[in-house]
């Protein structure tokens, strides 16, 4: 018999007392380490095979390795620099058997246990244990771990293969990842049949990163992360942890330094000031299946669409999500709008800030709860037959050290160019729209809240700050376009590649843009080029500053001026079909000095009521949604604070003035109610058709008298007097087809605090022509009143 035939038979035998001699031995028996053989044996073999059933122990190969992590991994596994932990610790396959390394700093033991195979690793020092055991192959172990005073037994989280798949990968490299919160983040999940947290984070600049949190007593030195290939991205697959384990990431620069960052793509966060990351696992199950079945029936500009915008922590101070979940539809519903705009509800580190300087993009702020609390609100409303919009603030965010800004140790979300970063009105960051993982972070996280909390509509908040590059910026501190101009292609792109995406997935949601120039096509379609040669931005709707400012502006006149200001109040119809709009009374035009909307009136108590009833008619009558914030709904005198919210005292029966208050708000409640009623104040917002003006040039009487019509070409007359005096017998001309009308709104009712001039007839046409029509009819015009009048 040859040598090496020798050698096999006498491996064999021992082999198979090796098995008998297990066989009569208690089941978690000892099996000897291999001390590390001298310093200069050639170094660890690579790559670990996939885990599979304990085996068998066998002789010792002739030639074997250190299973002692090598100086080099050591000292950057040390330092939080190593990119691959994964090929150095945990269970590998060498020549001589199976090497075993786990890295526990302040351990004082480490035993691998695997079915019957119970071994202790060797102590080499400064946190790092390792064996070689004479295996065949990498079985499935877990680690007993003995420190003072406890003994913890664990699964050993660098035996696991990556969570993130090539699919994964491949579109987070191409910033084309649609779901990426899917992906990147913290998720609860079982992974190879273990159940734990895995963690993924993009930090393509960093030389290493490290998790850590409450589980590892807030030091991640043991808890390194592997980088996945060119992506940038960083994973680690954490057993044992679950729903609401506080996190963060740990990150060492470039230069070597380390900051500890918030999970750029955390679902949940630590209430401010306190600013962890938590791990969460949504248990909510969504109640609105109607609702969103039916949410994409009718086209949203064709649609009523009328909107009460509220500040969520400051409506009813105090409240918590499922606490207002009790009261907010049930008042929204009474009122009649058909949809809340909630200010940001994304975490945000300053309150004072109202939610527009966000930290936490992925994540609804904890001040009022969990985001299941959140999705329990949403849910609420919609079930209450109530839209939800959410203000989303994609242009820029604060410089926090614990957030996003140098996330990785250099400028990362934000543009490499300091002048193009730095937002010069509000001190914050500025997104980089051009670079491709920054623009899938934020489409991305507009479909989140569309699919993840069921958010029908998004208002995006400072549009224009984001269109121009000199926006705000005096010459010199900006650099033109590749074309020369001033136009930022680069958020051209990303706002038409949001909208596209959004449309695409889900239906029946609208972007509304806040965007306060004349930027030509925001709510054209992105493949239908204008005149300025950009696509559309794709928009759904625009908020219509321009109408805002204008009447706000002739309203604050005193009526005897007014006459001078007429065109204040009809200009908006010479642009009114560009884009379709919103009427915006926002939180943005009753605080800073701007005082309240019943405090912009002039004249007295009186006068500044019926000016804001009259205003309300004329505005719920306008072509376009509208828009009104809370407390203004009842004639709030304050301007709004978010440290205390609506004056809700005003309507407080034992006030004096109580009656004063409450008869605004029943009117804008049966404002709605007409309103939704009559398809023409809705239906043909956006078509030009659905207008006519009977007069808009009565300048010296103050008066504005239009038709809108439904579809079928209904009328509905509104007829507004911003002058302080009654006109009897005011003649108006009317469409012939129309044999007789009846007053369906009157802001002058005696109801909602006015002198009670109505007209409680029927009112018919005369045959006499007027305003270029062939009949007329005659009106008693209360002073500071708006009438609606439709066919009898």
């Amino acid at each position: 018999m040859t040598p090496k035939g020798h050698k096999e038979s006498k491996a064999k035998k021992e082999a198979a007392a090796r098995r008998k001699t297990a066989a009569r031995k208690p089941p978690a028996q000892e099996v000897p380490a291999q001390a590390p053989p001298a310093a200069d044996v050639p170094p660890r073999a690579p790559a670990p095979a996939a885990p599979v059933p304990a085996q068998a122990a066998v002789p010792r190969a002739e030639v074997a390795v250190s299973p002692a992590v090598d100086a080099g991994d050591r000292a950057r596994l040390l330092h939080g620099t190593h990119h691959d932990p994964h090929s150095v610790l945990g269970a590998h396959p060498v020549p001589g058997g199976v090497a075993f390394r786990a890295f526990r700093p302040y351990a004082r033991a480490v035993t691998v246990v695997s079915g019957e195979l119970r071994a202790e690793l060797h102590d080499d020092g400064d946190g790092f244990f390792s064996a070689l055991l004479p295996l065949t192959e990498v079985p499935v172990y877990r680690l007993l771990v003995t420190y003072d005073g406890a003994v913890h037994e664990t699964e050993d989280a660098y035996r696991f293969l990556p969570t993130l798949g090539e699919l994964d990968l491949h579109l987070i490299g191409e910033g084309r990842h649609e779901q990426l919160w899917r992906a990147l983040g913290a998720h609860v999940t079982t992974h190879q049949g273990v159940t734990g947290t895995r963690f993924a984070v993009w930090a393509p600049n960093a030389r290493g990163v490290r998790v850590t949190g409450g589980f590892n007593f807030w030091d991640g030195t043991g808890f390194p992360m592997r980088s996945l290939g060119g992506t940038g991205v960083w994973e680690l697959f954490v057993p044992g942890i679950g729903d609401g384990e506080l996190y963060k990431f740990e990150l060492t620069r470039p230069d070597g330094s380390r900051t500890l960052r918030a999970d750029p793509l955390a679902r949940r966060t630590e209430v401010p000031p306190a600013t962890s990351s938590i791990v969460h696992a949504s248990h909510h199950e969504w109640g609105d299946a109607e609702w969103l079945a039916h949410r994409a029936d009718t086209p949203v500009h064709e649609a009523p669409f009328s909107v009460y915008e509220v500040h969520l922590p400051s409506w009813r101070p105090g409240l918590t999500y499922r606490r207002l979940a009790e009261q907010l539809p049930a008042y929204v519903k009474e009122m009649g709008f058909t949809h809340v705009e909630l200010m940001p509800v994304a975490e945000h580190p300053f309150g004072g800030s109202w939610g527009y300087q966000v930290t936490g993009f992925y994540a609804p702020t904890a001040r009022l709860g969990t985001p299941d609390d959140f999705k329990y609100l949403v849910d609420k409303l919609h079930q209450a037959g109530i839209g939800v919009l959410m203000d989303w603030v994609p242009a820029h965010f604060p410089r926090d050290e614990w957030a996003l800004a140098e996330f990785d140790g250099r400028p990362l979300y934000e543009h490499h160019d300091p002048l193009r970063a730095a937002h010069p009105d509000w001190g914050t960051l500025e997104f980089d729209f051009g670079r491709r993982e920054v623009r899938n972070f934020l489409v991305a996280n507009a479909v989140y809240w569309c699919e993840e909390f069921h958010i029908d509509g998004l208002r995006v908040d400072a549009v224009a700050s984001m269109l121009y590059l000199d926006y705000s910026r005096e010459p010199g501190q900006w650099t033109p376009n590749e074309h020369g101009g001033r136009e930022n292609l680069d958020a051209v792109a990303f706002l038409q590649e949001m909208n596209a995406t959004v449309y695409r997935r889900c239906p029946g949601v609208v972007t509304v843009a806040e965007e306060s120039t004349a930027w030509d096509g925001v709510t054209r379609p992105t493949h239908h080029k204008g005149p300025s040669g950009f696509g559309g931005l794709g928009f759904g709707m625009k908020w219509n500053m321009g109408w805002m400012h204008d009447s706000l502006q002739y309203m604050s006149h005193d009526p005897v001026h007014r006459a001078y200001h007429h065109h204040e109040m009809t200009f908006s119809m010479v642009y009114a079909y560009s884009e379709n709009y919103v009427l915006p009374i926002s939180h943005d035009e009753v605080v800073h000095g701007k005082r309240s909307l019943v405090s912009k009136m002039p004249g007295d108590w009186w006068q500044q009521r019926a000016n804001l009833r009259a205003y309300l008619g004329f505005m719920w009558a306008h072509p376009g949604k509208q828009l009104l914030f809370m407390g203004q709904e009842f004639a709030q005198g304050a301007e709004w604070s978010e440290a205390h919210g609506p004056d809700w005292w005003l309507l407080d029966p034992a006030y004096g003035a109580e009656a004063d208050h409450r008869g605004v708000r029943d009117l804008v409640r049966d404002l709605n109610g007409v309103y939704r009623a009559t398809p023409a104040l809705w239906q043909r917002d956006t078509d030009p058709a659905g207008f006519e003006w009977i007069t808009g040039d009565a300048a010296d009487d103050n008066v504005f008298a239009f038709l809108r019509r439904d579809a079928e070409g209904t009328p509905l007359l509104a007829v507004c007097h911003l002058a302080p005096v009654v006109r009897h017998d005011y003649r108006l001309g009317v469409p012939e087809e129309v044999p007789a009308w009846v007053e369906v709104l009157n802001t002058d009712a005696a109801r909602y605090g006015g002198g009670d001039l109505t007209h409680p007839d029927v009112v018919k046409p005369e045959p006499q022509p007027w305003h270029g029509r062939p009949a007329s009819i005659r009106l008693t015009l209360p002073p500071l009143a708006t009438v609606w009048l439709r066919p009898a």
